[in-house]
């Protein structure tokens, strides 16, 4: 079958666009089950990550799923779950379709609606996780079914990967990559907690991103020591100023710009359309990497500078035993995002090199770094074929997020990973990790058509 003949053939299964009293029995399956997702609050600490995924285990079986295809992983508190769509085989090597399902924590108090209830008003689904990630979650569980009842059948196995603890500790993620590495082998992944499509305000689709780098993230502390004594007798040394003064050393220091392949696509595209200076300075820099104008404006910008270094920032800070007592020592956190491709031990160095011998600067945890994924013909094309049928002729551009998501550790584990999620949206109506987060209910049904074009094109015969 020709591409241009199974774009066609899948454009026809779309739905039409939607509206909420036009909805079809695909479209109210799926609403259900988002509604039963956000209705467990499975912030850390709660243990709700475990039922929730026992729920959804149990929408596959009733579905057809045989229990041997069914992996409920327990790690701590938390869980994984795994979901084999059995392939014939002839397609090569499995593709993994990633989504987690925790969330961060949301106190009811200081919600207009209840964050743990969907509520649909004006036009857009509110809840935690509406849109982190549990849009995902309902959307790749949803199609699932949807196939499974069609008796649809792939060239190869499709397998969701439902991680337990991405806002956290991601230990469900490694626990996968490493004691379960088997059980989620495949050529590449599809992660739903990235990309994605962007409009403008006035609802124009302006470009839909597939993330394919992730900047690592690391936390350093740097401490200071000192013998303290009593505050009427200040001494010269004071573990607060001290380290006060490595903090503004901090802040001063300019990491070197950086690019490869995707941050240059990724800003030449966006600078055909950005506004203003930072629009231009893309365009400038996607040119040359060397243009000091270009660099200064897009350094200024905190939503770009991400895109050209690494950036390490102050975030916490403790010090001091006693109001009445000259400090012992004082501890700062700093942040890193680290572009991909660089070590995490070279930024300590550097964190070290610029705060002074006297400043103790450590590493918190394990963090992972890794390279950018290639840039894949076959999986950029594809995710085109399913954006075009809801928005046709858009640009389709790679993207590296300043962010981190499980994609970093399947990366690392050698599966190349793509966020592709389908979701459209107005910047404006980013409200992930906040209070009233909310998705356009426009966005949630339209991504449904997208994943069911893209499964059934990256899983079907060509």
């Amino acid at each position: 079958m020709t591409r241009t003949l199974l774009s066609a053939l899948l454009a026809l299964a779309i739905a039409a666009p939607c509206t909420a009293s036009a909805t079809t029995p695909d479209q109210d399956r799926a609403r259900e089950i988002y509604s039963k997702l956000i209705s467990y609050n499975t912030a850390e600490g709660n243990g709700q990550v475990p039922v929730m995924a026992g729920w959804l285990a149990q929408q596959f079986r009733d579905a057809g799923f045989p229990d041997a295809d069914i992996h409920l992983l327990p790690v701590g508190e938390t869980a994984s779950l795994v979901v084999r769509y059995a392939g014939d085989g002839s397609g090569g090597k499995p593709i993994l379709l990633m989504a987690h399902m925790d969330v961060v924590a949301a106190d009811p108090k200081d919600w207009t609606r209840d964050p743990f209830k969907l509520v649909e008003e004006k036009g857009f689904f509110f809840g935690r996780g509406t849109a982190d990630v549990k849009d995902g979650v309902a959307t790749l569980t949803a199609t699932f079914l949807r196939l499974k009842k069609e008796g649809f059948v792939p060239t190869r196995d499709l397998v969701i990967v439902f991680t337990g603890d991405e806002e956290t500790e991601m230990a469900t993620t490694r626990d996968l990559t490493t004691t379960h590495r088997k059980l989620i082998d495949a050529e590449y992944a599809l992660n739903a907690d990235g990309g994605g499509g962007t409009l403008e305000e006035d609802g124009t689709a302006r470009s839909f991103s597939v993330q394919t780098a992730e900047k690592t993230y690391a936390d350093f502390e740097l401490t200071t020591h000192n013998p303290g004594g009593h505050s009427s007798r200040p001494t010269p040394g004071n573990a607060i100023y001290e380290l006060a003064d490595a903090l503004k050393q901090v802040q001063a220091h300019a990491f070197p710009v950086m690019w490869n392949d995707t941050t240059v696509a990724e800003l030449r595209a966006e600078g055909k359309v950005a506004p203003g200076p930072i629009g231009a300075a893309m365009a400038a820099f996607a040119k040359d990497q060397h243009d000091a104008k270009a660099i200064a404006t897009l350094a200024a910008d905190p939503g770009s500078v991400g895109r050209i270094k690494t950036t390490c920032v102050a975030t916490m800070l403790r010090g001091g035993h006693g109001r009445n007592a000259l400090p012992q020592s004082a501890t700062a956190n700093v942040n890193c995002r680290i572009f991909p491709g660089v070590a995490v031990d070279d930024v300590r160095k550097t964190l070290q090199d610029v705060v002074g011998k006297n400043v103790e600067v450590t590493t918190i945890g394990s963090p992972i770094a890794t390279d950018a994924s290639p840039l894949r013909n076959d999986v950029m094309e594809a995710v085109a074929r399913a954006v075009h049928t809801l928005y046709p002729g858009i640009e389709v551009v790679p993207n590296q997020s300043s962010g981190a998501t499980d994609g970093m550790y399947f990366r690392a584990a050698g599966i190349p990973t793509y966020g592709v999620g389908g979701m459209f949206m107005k910047d404006s109506d980013a409200f992930s990790h906040g209070l009233n987060e909310r998705v356009p209910v426009k966005g949630f049904y339209d991504g449904l058509d997208y994943w069911y074009v893209l499964l059934k094109d990256v899983g079907g015969k060509h």
